[in-house]
């Protein structure tokens, strides 16, 4: 069989053609840059611990540990005062899971990229090919083929293709897929420096800080890196005004300078200006000192909200930047880009080996595409709670103003809540038939990521439970007490004989294991793990039958297979033609075919209003319900410059919008934002005046800027 074909050579790139190596599967990686990355300090990456551990998985353990730093403590400041203080759990091998949440991994990005590339060069079954531009792409109901251009160009025929080639994605854009939402949703200056800080190994995030006007809309943030960096973000005001170097500079000794405490009476005059102390430091203001820096890098990153109106065409998919566009209030990007890459590998890799349904495939689209929804429209809901310093507002959504907004800001920023906790797949297609689910129930919810617990394998080793992801479906057994035997005597006593049997007799390949304890199960209880990490369902005791209908649903099997034919015609719309050809209206699919977001998560921030939430399953093809899609889809076809790369690699935005944004909120007002942008049928999700079963808040979710 053909290899996969993955366009793109940037963390999410890599990150697939790893997983797919590791599960057997061969894939070519194109990338059109000669595969030097460029040192950048201010461009960095945040893991949030799901996020690292697959990383680390992939052979990065040691990239993290050496190029990454893991915070000892975050705390969120407003002018002078501290608000709240959230410390990490300390960093040991076998420590269990506790109440202190664990701390993400910060990296400068080109060190996580270095280090994919150096794992993915040790690989056999995968290849990079440098200097290759994608031209072309033909599909037919073997395979799919990429024409690229360069160096290398030429012909490639692959099983399957991946784009995962950023925001300006020629895999998009060859199959004709929208990419709507919101330019510079939010905009930050960005330093990275040398330097050392009150709070060492603990990041920071400064609301209203004192030296820089005390305004509501005034924020800095602070975030330690490997060897005493620091990276520095400042938000901007609404606009587009020019980041000067002086005012750059200014904004870090102001920052520095408010961070470094009082010194004595400036010496001399008394004047307010700056001047040299005896060390060689400067002054700075009344009594401010500015402690010793080096500038190492600057930057200003620019923060789009855009999402594709479908993820799969066919044999191709589309995963991380050029799928969805987002970073908001702390939200990451690149955590969601390799939750893409997690979550489509091993479905590939069951497509690759024996074959796979069609509702297997479908379901990449619908987890992945509804759970970045519902983060982005947790975010659109929460940007004016936060951003307009308006609190009467605040005080009819959310009792206690100051605290509600700590909430929120510190939930993006640790992966908590509806703006950053790991997703839940819900209403996964992949959930199993009716009968088959009705185990005990432990703390896990199914669809949500399982607890790292300490398990035993089959050989006797002691690992953790995320350590054995990845591979095949996990069967865990909860067994009180079995570290006190010898291996020899519990692997042939009490249910391990028939667990045994019932795990060899599954429809796909799967590992047994025991743990002593899993938060909320009883003993003799049975887990059953897909391989990114998400339970199937919790069964009391061994039962044969239901385990088999489970790992029957997680791989596609035929009871769903119905409901699946039926959310492919809304995902692939017409037959797939070759690129560049016209095609038939309605090739798009009807409004609101895109598969249902999953539900935000609510995390530990129980002050927070709910953010992000669909009570309805049918939400329409956009992460707005409020009829305004077609306005942004419009701005899109006016055209809204992408610009060029910002510190975090979020595109900068460039160019005004065009009139078609006149025309998109046209087309909102008259309720046809789904069927004009998919060419099909008019949908009534842009009805004027219908209510939205998704925005609680009320605010619009998808809208361009001259909307």
């Amino acid at each position: 069989m053909d290899p996969v074909i993955v366009v793109g050579a940037g963390p999410v790139g890599l990150s697939l053609a790893l997983a797919l190596a590791r599960l057997g599967v061969p894939s070519v990686v194109l990338d059109e840059t000669p595969g030097q990355e460029e040192t950048r300090p201010a461009r960095t990456a945040v893991l949030r611990p799901d996020t690292a551990a697959f990383v680390g998985r992939l052979g990065c353990a040691d990239a993290l540990e050496s190029a990454g730093t893991r915070w000892t403590a975050w705390r969120i400041m407003r002018r002078r005062r501290l608000v709240e203080r959230v410390a990490f759990a300390p960093r040991t091998p076998d420590d269990a899971a506790g109440p202190a949440p664990a701390s993400p991994v910060h990296l400068p990005q080109h060190a996580l990229t270095r280090a994919l590339r150096a794992a993915l060069a040790r690989e056999k079954l995968a290849e990079v090919v440098t200097g290759s531009r994608l031209a072309d792409l033909e599909q037919d109901e073997h395979g799919i083929s990429a024409h690229t251009r360069g160096p290398n160009g030429t012909w490639w025929r692959g099983s399957y293709l991946i784009g995962c080639d950023g925001p300006r994605s020629t895999v998009r854009k060859l199959l004709d897929i929208r990419f709507p939402g919101r330019t510079a949703v939010e905009r930050h200056a960005v330093a990275a420096l040398r330097c050392e800080l009150p709070w060492p190994g603990e990041a920071l995030l400064h609301r209203s800080p004192p030296r820089q006007g005390g305004g509501p809309g005034s924020e800095v943030s602070a975030r330690p890196l490997a060897d005493g960096l620091w990276r520095l973000d400042w938000l901007l005001p609404p606009g587009r005004e020019l980041v000067t170097p002086d005012a750059l500079v200014a904004r870090i000794r102001d920052s520095l300078a408010g961070w470094s405490g009082t010194s004595p009476a400036e010496p001399g005059t008394g004047s307010t200006g700056t001047g040299p102390d005896g060390d060689g430091n400067r002054w700075h203001g009344p009594g401010r000192l500015v402690p010793p820096y080096e500038l190492l890098d600057t930057g200003v990153h620019t923060v789009h909200h855009r999402l594709a109106r479908h993820w799969r065409q066919g044999r191709a998919f589309l995963a991380g930047d050029a799928a969805h566009l987002l970073g908001a209030l702390g939200t990451q990007g690149l955590d969601e880009g390799l939750r893409d890459a997690e979550n489509l590998a091993w479905k590939l890799g069951l497509a690759w080996h024996h074959g796979a349904s069609e509702l297997l495939l479908d379901s990449y689209q619908a987890e992945r595409r509804g759970a970045v929804a519902a983060r982005l429209r947790a975010a659109d809901q929460a940007l004016p709670l936060l951003r307009d310093g308006r609190s009467v507002r605040w005080r009819t959504v959310l009792p206690g103003a100051a605290r509600g907004r700590s909430t929120l800001l510190t939930d993006g920023h640790l992966g908590r809540g509806p703006l950053g906790a790991p997703p839940v797949y819900a209403r996964t297609p992949l959930a199993p038939p009716a009968g088959a689910a009705d185990g005990p129930l432990v703390e896990t919810v199914p669809g949500a990521p399982v607890v790292d617990v300490a398990v035993t394998a089959s050989d006797g080793s002691v690992v953790r439970l995320h350590d054995r992801l990845g591979q095949g479906l996990l069967v865990l057994l909860v067994a009180p007490g079995t570290t006190v035997w010898d291996r020899r005597h519990w692997q042939s006593a009490g249910l391990m004989p028939r667990l045994t049997s019932a795990v060899a007799a599954l429809p796909m390949s799967a590992e047994l294991l025991v743990t002593e304890s899993y938060p909320g199960a009883a003993a003799h209880t049975v887990l059953l793990v897909r391989p990114d990490g998400h339970l199937v369902t919790a069964l009391a005791g061994v039962r044969p039958e239901e385990m088999t209908a489970c790992a029957e649903a997680v791989r596609g099997g035929a009871h769903g297979r119905g409901a699946g034919a039926a959310r492919r015609a809304g995902s692939e719309g017409a037959p797939v033609r070759p690129a560049g050809t016209g095609g038939p209206a309605g090739a798009g699919g009807p409004a609101g075919a895109g598969g249902p977001a999953g539900p935000g998560t609510s995390g530990t921030s129980g002050a927070a209003p709910e953010l992000g939430r669909s009570d309805s399953p049918d939400v329409p093809d956009s992460f707005d319900a409020s009829g305004r899609s077609g306005a942004s889809d419009g701005a899109e076809r006016g055209g809204s410059g992408e610009g060029t790369t910002g510190a975090d690699g979020a595109t900068d935005a460039g160019g005004a919008t065009g009139a078609g944004g006149a025309t998109g909120a046209r087309w909102a007002a008259e309720g046809r934002n789904g069927g004009a942008e998919g060419g099909g049928t008019t949908g009534s999700a842009g009805t004027a005046g219908a209510p939205s079963p998704v925005d609680r808040v009320g605010t619009s979710m998808l809208h361009s800027e001259s909307d």
